[in-house]
């Protein structure tokens, strides 16, 4: 068995941490990710700082505009775009 087939490298294991977040890595991603966060310490406080910003999103109370405010925002600037090109 390759020695890379189970240690994966600090960038990979950052990209899998994210992944992990939404739920978007696989079972083999999360064992390779578990198994470099139980001996790199630098993986661990990405993880954790990772765990808590998501925490925090997910607490906050962001309102984002509605699609038709975007809309309208767009094409006023659009239209002072084109004045001020004119």
């Amino acid at each position: 068995m390759k020695k890379k087939f189970l240690f994966i490298s600090c960038e990979e294991a950052q990209h899998i941490c994210d992944k992990a977040q939404y739920n978007e890595a696989s079972l083999w991603e999360k064992i390779k990710l578990n198994i470099r966060l139980s001996y790199c310490r630098l993986t661990r406080v990405y993880y954790k700082n990772n765990t808590k910003l998501t925490k925090k999103i997910a607490e906050s109370k962001i309102e984002c505009l509605d699609p038709d405010c975007k809309k309208n925002m767009k094409n006023e600037l659009d239209k002072a775009i084109k004045e001020q090109a004119n």
